[in-house]
């Protein structure tokens, strides 16, 4: 990044204040994001890569004496890769979708944004995928990071304006989690034909899911029926353990931009 790191950055730790502050601007309470607000205010695009070129310098490879902790470094991984997601339409602007920004041959939606765009993380330079594969997913193996990670999509778990770290961060990845599985848009039971619908997220991550259940102990006998059901409350938590045996169906993954305009 070409931009100077956020006036008064601390010479330790990693502050992502400049960024949640962009975010409790920008970021409806139901998690949608006025691009078109953002996009006309230089300062405020000019903040966004402020909190981007720290993203840059420092990262928990590169300075590991500024993430004293694992969920310090993991807040890193996660607020950064949304920081980008951001800043990526805000430089493809005006788009319907991520899926817009198209790589030359695409075989697969989203090849484009995901996977061809490229990102300074502490000097190393990443795909969207490979920050979520390589330095999320593998190294901390905890699937509650998928309601945290935003595409910038519809039918992604909504982005949050607080920013958390340490042991706070904690209170968001359970939050997070048990707000998505009790959106009806995301789990819901018919009882009438014996099917339980799911986001397509529970579908491409399911490994990780399942893996969450084995690491606490818990059976794994109706996959991911038990995987929802641990964070269900309510009339779904009623409806999920009548569904052992129902049919899993994943719904359809809305792409459009969420965008409050």
């Amino acid at each position: 990044m070409d931009a100077a790191l956020p006036v008064g950055f601390s010479e330790q730790g990693f502050s992502h204040d400049t960024f949640e502050a962009l975010l409790q601007t920008y970021v409806s309470p139901e998690g949608l994001v006025d691009y078109d607000g953002w996009h006309s205010s230089a300062g405020s695009v000019a903040q966004l890569d402020s909190y981007l070129a720290a993203v840059s310098t420092y990262s928990p490879d590169s300075a590991a004496d500024r993430f004293p902790t694992r969920n310090d470094a993991l807040a890193y991984w996660l607020y950064g890769y949304n920081a980008y997601v951001i800043k990526s339409v805000l430089d493809h602007w005006p788009i319907s979708s991520v899926t817009d920004v198209r790589a030359p041959l695409e075989a697969v939606r989203g090849l484009g944004f995901f996977y061809q765009l490229r990102f300074s993380f502490g000097g190393r330079y990443l795909s969207l995928l490979a920050v979520e594969t390589e330095q999320i997913r593998k190294q901390y193996k905890d699937a509650r990071i998928h309601f945290v990670l935003n595409c910038a999509s519809e039918s992604c778990p909504i982005i949050r304006p607080e920013l958390p770290t340490g042991d706070n961060l904690e209170q968001l990845l359970s939050q997070a989690t048990r707000d998505f599985v009790n959106d009806s848009s995301n789990v819901s039971v018919d009882h009438d034909n014996q099917v339980v619908y799911l986001s397509k997220i529970f579908d491409w991550y399911k490994k990780d899911f399942i893996h969450d259940l084995q690491m606490d102990g818990k059976p794994v006998a109706n996959g991911l029926v038990s995987y929802v059901a641990q964070w269900a409350s309510g009339s779904l938590a009623s409806d999920l353990a009548r569904a052992g045996e129902y049919e899993i169906r994943f719904r359809d993954y809305d792409w459009a931009l969420n965008s409050q305009h």
